[in-house]
């Protein structure tokens, strides 16, 4: 039986804040960007990133994004296939 803590952890960050314009990704005001949470898969990322773009719907300049840190800490993917490996 696979637990959680035995399932490969693919680190995802959620953060979010007021853009400047709609058009561009580019936010407001860096000091206010909210770090919603770190998430082990995918899945948790995507269910936190939900709730927070839901929860500010009424401003349309307020997004939500899911950064796929695990891509930038091991870019070509090494640490998968080493298992454990540190």
């Amino acid at each position: 039986m696979t637990t959680a803590s035995d399932a490969p952890q693919l680190l995802h960050l959620v953060i979010g804040g007021e853009l400047r314009h709609l058009d561009a990704p580019v936010f407001r005001d860096l000091s206010k960007v909210e770090f919603v949470g770190a998430f082990a898969n995918y899945e948790e990322a995507r269910a936190a990133w939900k709730a927070r773009a839901q929860a500010t719907v009424d401003n349309a300049h307020m997004r939500y994004f899911i950064l796929h840190a695990h891509r930038l800490i091991d870019p070509r993917g090494d640490a998968m296939e080493a298992g454990s490996r540190h």
